[in-house]
């Protein structure tokens, strides 16, 4: 094999390796469980442990949706060179590190799409305007449905009839029914993907359809029955718990989702040189992230937990449980999400629902979807420009 081919891989490697601490250090790493270190349920450095702990498991179970669409699913009929794809690596980490310098909430997810779009397209290769529909799809719906969901949940709560061991307990089972349903790695038969339902299902002699169904409600009424028990006998730390259980979610869940941002891009060079696994190139992101969260995401944390700690329990787990739902659904789609984008819409939903628009700051929204689409613009711009100037 080609020397040269094997060095740029290495460089490559070590580029998306950065980019992967870029990611764990910042939203990623820092935003799960800031509304728990906001609401005092954990300190900031445990915080960062077990986010880290948590995205490396689901960097590793669930990255391969959206590494694969990042990696292949952006551009079609051109593959990324070795080169191609350290610029797109270093154009993300690069605008990354200027925005966590500086404030502005520059979005991994938009910034990878844009750069792996410019140097593809400047390579001559074809958009892919079906996936582009679905990404733009699910960014632009993600601040009304999170935001919805988290103010309709905001909404409920506080309410003296609805005691929060019960409207806790039906958002557990609904989150247990989800869980239930996750797609891993040799859960299903003859070794391919599949859900605990499925595994369930299949070792039960009833239909398989009815025995999903069955394991998913059995599923999600014990779990709502250990939170309904749990709340009834201590509300505080029930509701500290069960925090602290959907931080540990919306980790894994932002392992499985940001990992491919990382990369992604590497893939399709892993698989030419036939020497590295996708399973592999997944755990070095995973590792990554790890380290990023262990060592850069304490300081991100209790920056980002003084914007939460307003928010207290009952607002975070009304932020945090539309952030899990709309982080899986974008791990199943194969579609790179932003974080920040997803967090915010559900600080803002619940924030509504709680103070109306007196505590939801206009000018400041303005500002981060600014930076949103300016980063996705820039990133564009960036890769397109130096690609055509050096390829």
């Amino acid at each position: 094999m080609d020397v040269t081919v094997l060095l740029l891989f290495g460089v490559a490697s070590v580029a998306s390796l950065f980019m992967a601490w870029v990611v764990g250090a910042g939203s990623s790493g820092a935003t799960p469980f800031a509304p728990a270190v906001g609401a005092n349920a954990i300190s900031t450095m445990r915080a960062a442990f077990v986010v880290g702990v948590f995205s490396f498991v689901g960097a590793v179970t669930q990255g391969a949706n959206v590494s694969k669409a990042v990696g292949s699913g952006l551009v079609e009929g051109v593959t990324l060179p070795a080169t191609g794809v350290i610029l797109v690596l270093l154009i993300g980490a690069g605008l990354m590190a200027i925005g966590i310098y500086t404030g502005y909430p520059i979005a991994t997810a938009f910034t990878v799409t844009g750069a792996v779009i410019g140097v593809g397209l400047a390579l001559g290769g074809a958009p892919a305007w079906a996936k582009y529909q679905q990404i733009g799809l699910v960014w632009v719906a993600t601040p009304f449905v999170g935001g919805g969901i988290a103010y309709a949940i905001a909404s409920v709560l506080p309410r003296a009839d609805v005691p929060e061991r019960y409207s806790v307990a039906a958002l557990a089972a609904l989150v247990g029914a989800v869980v239930t349903n996750l797609e891993f790695p040799r859960l299903g038969a003859n070794g391919e993907p599949g859900t605990v339902a499925d595994t369930a299902a299949r070792s039960l002699p009833i239909d398989a359809s009815l025995a999903v169904i069955g394991a998913t409600a059995f599923v999600a009424l014990a779990t709502a029955a250990a939170v309904h028990w749990d709340v009834t006998r201590d509300k505080a730390g029930g509701l500290r718990r069960v925090l602290l259980a959907l931080g540990s979610l919306v980790a894994f869940s932002a392992g499985g989702s940001q990992v491919g941002l990382a990369v992604g891009p590497l893939l399709p060079l892993a698989d030419q040189i036939d020497l590295v696994s996708t399973f592999a190139v997944l755990v070095g992101g995973g590792f990554g992230m790890l380290v990023g969260s262990w060592t850069g995401a304490p300081r991100m944390i209790k920056s980002i937990s003084q914007d939460y700690s307003s928010l207290g329990p009952r607002r975070s787990i009304a932020t945090l449980v539309p952030s899990f739902l709309i982080a899986q659904t974008a791990v199943l789609l194969g579609v790179p999400v932003s974080f920040n984008e997803v967090v915010v819409s559900g600080i803002v939903g619940s924030g509504a629902a709680v103070g109306g628009r007196d505590v939801v700051d206009a000018r400041k929204i303005l500002v981060t979807i600014g930076a949103w689409i300016g980063s996705l613009l820039l990133a564009f711009a960036l890769a397109y420009a130096l690609t055509v100037a050096l390829f």
